[in-house]
């Protein structure tokens, strides 16, 4: 749009997916300039198809940006000679100079780059100013930058990125986005955003993910969800917009995600706390972040019923065992019963957390592992590259032998907790008998297993599989047997134990390890009570081959109370006779492979892993 004369460019198709190298070079052979807009999945490939394409055409000219084109980049372009130019920040301005550039091949009034010169002396050139109006930008979606591809691919689904604005307001240490686009935002302009919509809606674009740092931030955020929201109500397009949440606007951001969960545009609502800990929430300058917020925010939804899972980030700097394990206890107390995920911290090269003076401090220990994506096919192209990352596996305040041990809490809390096979009794004990949940699940995690071999050797695989990262393995584990995929390790083990047949005794083991917890807690509560939990759990677990409703009978009102604590609402626990009717034909999986894919895959972030259940004489149905 703003070239000198236009009618000099020609741009060949963009590579939009992951492809052999080779197949990438053998389109790019055409081009003088190739820019690589890089980030943690797909930057291994594109070294090694920058490397290849340079050597069949030594005259192309090459640029690496995007956020993992590292800020310091003389040690970068030495190890990478076929690399011309690494560009820092925005780049919209300083790729068309680039262009503009290329027949003199002289860089130096370009700002925001790095090169080597023609003497191999390292030359960086001061950042450019961040662009004040976001507006001059062209839309490559109003302005058909991507229709040749589309006709060119007529089999693909799309998903888009949009932004909304630009910028973000924290400077969170594990994280680019504000060392990237600091803190001021600007902000496209409304017209544009609503004829963006539009044209998602016309072109059947499902999925919209919103690259805005903090949606919601902004009173107008509200109109913008309001108005995707009210688009695919009246066009059917787009099906789902992902957004990342603001951290301190309680009430926007409360109302943004409940406009998309009623119009079904979401899966779940993520709340990001990654800490409760005052320290660690120091280490990382997160702590002008209000975690008052995200537990209202989760009281709040809990009670409209709208699905949350919370993200909590395992290994951050100033963590210990100790404060991690409490602050998972506080967050499923505080009503969080959906979802945790455990996230390995990575190491992200921009980020402060990146400096290696700051891992110095803080004792960080590193190690590089293939990034597997989380139930990603098992299966590899011959001529394709691994991507990496750098995860933390051990600090100062969380050695090696205690990042293990929260590994390990963490994998059991989901299978216990989250994949709901133990959910109901561990609600019932901490609400009764005002047992911690970190009492209850660090008796499966830490305690003596010994009377109890398949507890035992549960907790033995996710020690193993830690121990496992520690060392550069994989994240995940692999099955062939079960969809040829990677599961997250609790998922696995929880597919191990129904496939074996072995729930039943499962669950006999663990009535009596918690039995064996409230006698060494000195806690008395009636046996019956214990088992009316277990069994209601057990009976509510969705598995395969089933081909019967249940009628289950209890001498307590467990389901009602259960729902009560779920929905954040008080029902008073009382021993009466309670008859439910389980609906077990409503869902049916017919083989294993549908089973793994559709519950215990697709219920990840939903928590769907419960049949739906009423009580005998009223008409009340569970979700």
């Amino acid at each position: 749009k703003y070239a000198a004369d236009p009618k000099r460019y020609e741009f060949l198709p963009p590579l939009f997916r992951r492809m052999p190298v080779g197949e990438a070079v053998e389109q790019l052979l055409e081009a003088d300039i190739v820019g690589f807009s890089t980030y943690v999945w797909n930057f291994r490939i594109s070294l090694e198809i920058a490397r290849r394409l340079k050597e069949r055409r030594p005259d192309t000219w090459i640029v690496f940006g995007g956020p993992h084109a590292p800020n310091r980049a003389e040690d970068f372009l030495r190890q990478h000679p076929f690399i011309d130019i690494c560009c820092q920040g925005e780049g919209e301005q300083v790729f068309l100079k680039i262009m503009e550039a290329y027949p003199s091949r002289d860089w130096s009034g370009i700002p925001s780059i790095s090169f080597l010169d023609k003497d191999r002396r390292f030359v960086v050139n001061p950042l450019v100013d961040r662009l004040k109006d976001l507006n001059v930008l062209p839309s490559p979606y109003l302005e058909g930058a991507f229709e040749p591809l589309m006709r060119a691919n007529p089999q693909a689904q799309w998903l888009a990125l949009w932004e909304t604005n630009r910028g973000c307001p924290f400077h969170c240490t594990f994280c680019e986005w504000g060392a990237a686009i600091q803190t001021k935002l600007t902000q496209f302009d409304m017209e544009r955003l609503t004829r963006e919509v539009e044209w998602f809606a016309e072109n059947k674009i499902e999925f919209i993910f919103c690259c805005d740092s903090n949606f919601g931030i902004l009173h107008r955020d509200l109109d913008i969800a309001q108005r995707v929201a009210e688009t695919k109500k009246k066009r059917g397009y787009p099906k789902a917009l992902s957004v990342q949440g603001t951290k301190n606007a309680t009430e926007r951001a409360y109302m943004v995600q409940k406009i998309l969960a009623d119009a079904g545009m979401n899966k779940g609502v993520a709340i990001a706390l990654q800490s409760l800990d005052p320290t660690t929430l120091r280490n990382i300058k997160r702590q002008n972040i209000s975690t008052e917020t995200y537990q209202e925010l989760q009281h709040r939804f809990a009670r409209d019923r709208v699905e949350t899972f919370t993200d909590i980030i395992l290994g951050l700097p100033g963590e210990t065992y100790d404060s991690f394990i409490e602050g998972i206890s506080k967050i499923i107390a505080d009503g969080q019963h959906n979802r945790i995920q455990f996230i390995n911290l990575a190491i992200l090269p921009n980020a402060e957390m990146g400096d290696p003076a700051y891992q110095k401090k803080f004792g960080m220990v590193v190690v590089e592992t293939k990034i597997i994506n989380i139930h990603g096919s098992l299966a590899e192209s011959k001529d394709d590259v691994h991507e990496t990352q750098e995860l933390v596996v051990a600090t100062n305040t969380m050695p090696p032998a205690d990042w293990v041990r929260t590994r390990t809490f963490s994998w059991m809390t989901a299978l216990l907790h989250f994949n709901k096979l133990l959910q109901v009794p561990l609600i019932l004990l901490h609400e009764v008998a005002g047992l911690s949940y970190r009492d209850l699940l660090e008796a499966f995690s830490k305690g003596d297993l010994a009377a109890f071999p398949i507890l035992s050797e549960a907790r033995d695989f996710f020690d193993e599989q830690a121990r496992n990262i520690q060392a550069g393995g994989p994240e995940y584990t692999r099955s062939e047997q079960c969809l040829n995929i990677w599961w997250p390790t609790d998922e696995y083990v929880f597919i191990k134990l129904a496939r074996e047949s072995r729930l039943e005794a499962f669950y006999q083991e663990a009535e009596w390890l918690l039995a064996r917890l409230l006698r060494e807690k000195f806690v008395e509560v009636e046996p019956e009570l214990l088992r009316d939990a277990i069994t209601l759990n057990q009976s509510l677990l969705k598995l395969p081959f089933q081909t019967e409703d249940l009628e289950l009978a209890l001498s307590y009102n467990v389901w009602e109370f259960y729902r009560g604590v779920l929905e954040g609402t008080s029902v008073p626990l009382e021993e009466t006779p309670s008859r439910y009717f389980i609906d077990r034909t409503r869902e049916k999986w017919t083989t294993w492979d549908d089973w793994c894919r559709e519950v215990v895959w697709y219920g990840n972030k939903r928590g769907a892993y419960l049949y739906r259940a009423r009580p005998l004489g009223g008409e009340k149905a569970d979700r």
